[in-house]
């Protein structure tokens, strides 16, 4: 006996890709009722392809999509139309939401993981984050639970791309719609963390582009509530997040992660959008994360010269390893990005640059004034040439402090 289920889902996806015809879908349903009334049973698939409106390749195609769509089909009051895509953790597929006649994207949980209570609470902890939510800027969701032995979770469809999907094309983006995009997580997470949630796992695959040009994020299987410590302690020494884009708190697997770790991710993700590369690269995913720790970055305007000093200086403070070094919240950074965005200095990581550059001019003065007395100490045959050499570092020092009151007031 064909499996009518299977059938019925694939009549739907060849007529909605344009293969077949309703007429043509519903002859050959006819024909098969006929052949299983003979006891010679045959499935949609043979009779449309012995019929000759559909190719063993087109076949081939939307079969294995009706296969990947059976189980999402018992979910009441969603009709399944194609799988969106598919990971470790779950598959996606675009649905229509048959009350509200909308289309919405639902997530569902591999049976092999239905098994295990750990999945499906964390599954279910996504969902109920998500709901926590309600931002222009962020994938809502509407529903979660459980049918037919399969778990889901239905959240807001978005028509677009993802910002890896442009990555992967070695997509180089302009300055102006890298700070756009960053502008618009940034105010995501802002909405996040003032409900005392943390993404932890920002990253181009989880921001997604409308043909609008609306950044939204996505996927909250990672969020965390930052006041969980119950959460954090069973997590305590585990890296959470994806190695490229991964905070270095992260990565020791603290306990006390805040917002300043999603801040690290975005500016990875930004460096990554406005140079083409990712911060740190390595054959392992364990190298990968050492050098998040250990290695020195590099600017992103020494990879990219078109960029400016400001997106430069941004990034710099956004991904610094020392968290108290970065901005101290989403707020911060929001008002640095709208000044580079508008052709303005980053006053915030500008003051952060002054600060620094000046304590290492405070202990330059002190080397110059500890060379001085050894000049005098020397002899009169070593004394000029040497007076000379300190003349010039000290004529160096005054030009870099008026650089500095310089770039200070503007």
């Amino acid at each position: 006996m064909a499996d009518t289920n299977i059938d019925s889902i694939l009549g739907r996806i060849v007529i909605e890709r344009n293969l077949c015809t309703d007429t043509e879908v519903k002859e050959c349903i006819e024909k098969v009722k006929k052949y299983n009334r003979a006891g010679k049973p045959r499935s949609l698939a043979e009779v449309l392809h012995a019929s000759g409106y559909v190719t063993r390749t087109q076949l081939k195609r939307v079969s294995k999509v009706a296969e990947e769509a059976k189980p999402a089909q018992k979910i009441p009051g969603f009709q399944i139309l194609e799988k969106l895509g598919s990971g470790a953790m779950a598959t996606v597929f675009k649905a229509k939401q048959v009350s509200l006649d909308r289309m919405v994207a639902i997530k569902v949980l591999p049976n092999r993981l239905s098994e295990n209570p750990e999945y499906v609470a964390r599954f279910y902890k996504e969902g109920k984050a998500a709901a926590m939510l309600n931002h222009r800027n962020i994938v809502q969701a509407i529903d979660v639970g459980e049918a037919g032995g399969y778990h889901y979770f239905v959240m807001e469809y978005v028509k677009g791309k993802t910002v890896y999907d442009d990555l992967s094309k070695n997509k180089v983006y302009k300055e102006s719609d890298a700070l756009d995009i960053t502008i618009q997580i940034a105010e995501a997470l802002a909405h996040a963390h003032a409900k005392n949630l943390i993404h932890r796992d920002v990253k181009p695959k989880n921001v997604m582009l409308t043909e609008d040009g609306i950044a939204k994020l996505a996927d909250m299987g990672l969020a965390r509530e930052m006041s969980d410590m119950e959460a954090a302690q069973q997590e305590a020494g585990r890296a959470y997040g994806t190695p490229y884009y991964i905070a270095p708190e992260q990565i020791r697997g603290e306990i006390d992660i805040d917002a300043r770790a999603d801040i690290y991710a975005l500016g990875a993700m930004l460096y990554h959008m406005i140079t083409g590369k990712v911060p740190f690269d390595a054959p392992t995913p364990s190298a990968v994360m050492h050098k998040h720790l250990k290695q020195q970055l590099v600017p992103p305007d020494h990879l990219n010269k078109e960029l400016s000093l400001g997106v430069a200086e941004v990034v710099e403070v956004m991904m610094a390893k020392d968290r108290n070094e970065r901005y101290a919240n989403v707020k911060l950074l929001l008002e640095d990005l709208h000044a580079v965005r508008n052709g303005e200095a980053p006053l915030h990581a500008r003051t952060r640059f002054n600060d620094e550059m000046l304590e290492g001019l405070e202990q330059g003065q002190i080397g110059i004034d500890h060379a001085l007395e050894n000049v005098l100490d020397q002899g009169p045959e070593q004394t000029g040439l040497k007076m000379a050499l300190i003349i010039s570092l000290g004529a160096l020092f005054i030009a870099i402090i008026v650089i500095v009151m310089i770039l200070s007031q503007k």
